[in-house]
């Protein structure tokens, strides 16, 4: 895909099939409202046990077209051991520089998954480097204006968003988006129900019945979300 620039917002995902299970319906709603959207995985989450790099990028791709994003790419760090070091954040603030999206959305800072602790650490510090002078880093500085954090935990937590976006419009794709990861989400899985697909379905639909509607996808940040009016509540 070209690169486009600007994105209104990016995506940083740990491993394919994050961005769809934290913000898939988001994503879509993002781009039916006209928003440049990408998506960048920070690795290719593989080894996994019913996957391979060939399988992971073929679902990789299938999802994508799904979700129409603008771009989407791999920064090809390592699954497993992802770390948030001097020279991935100096990659990821580059990635920054060259697309300069307006808003960050994020993993959330709290999980079991060491991959995804560090991948937020990641966006917080790349976020910061990608506006400093005097570097060797490609583009010209530029600071992301907010970064969100989306739900895709592995800890058995009640989670207490800041909001909540209203996702019933797009539920459908979205689950056809994580229905592409056969590998990850229904080959060797459990078939009775409750299913990993039937959970999702289940926490979309409490999601949506907080704020009133059918289904719904959480979100928080660590910065103060301001209101220009009352209006846009829900």
């Amino acid at each position: 895909m070209k690169t486009p620039t600007p994105l209104d917002i990016l995506v940083i995902a740990p491993h394919p099939d994050d961005a769809e299970l934290g913000m898939g319906g988001a994503i879509l709603k993002f781009k039916a409202e006209g928003k440049k959207v990408g998506i960048l995985d920070l690795t290719s989450g593989e080894p996994t046990p019913y996957g391979s790099p060939e399988k992971r990028a073929a679902e990789t791709a299938a999802a994508t077209d799904i979700l129409k994003v603008d771009w989407r790419d791999n920064l090809g760090l390592p699954n497993r051991s992802l770390e948030p070091t001097l020279a991935a954040r100096e990659k990821l603030a580059s990635v920054f520089r060259l697309l300069r999206p307006k808003w960050l959305f994020a993993p959330y800072w709290e999980d079991a998954h060491p991959d995804h602790l560090a991948a937020t650490q990641l966006v917080d510090a790349a976020r910061f480097w990608s506006k400093l002078s005097k570097t060797e880093m490609p583009g010209e500085p530029f600071h992301p204006q907010r970064i969100y954090n989306y739900y895709c935990v592995h800890l058995k937590m009640a989670a207490q968003p800041a909001f909540v976006l209203d996702i019933s419009e797009h539920w459908e794709e979205k689950l056809a988006s994580i229905r592409c990861y056969h590998s990850q989400f229904i080959e060797g899985r459990p078939t009775e129900y409750p299913t990993f697909l039937d959970k999702l379905h289940d926490e979309a639909s409490y999601w949506g019945k907080v704020i009133g509607t059918r289904y719904g996808e959480p979100f928080t940040s660590r910065e103060p979300i301001g209101l220009s009016s009352m209006d846009s509540l829900v």
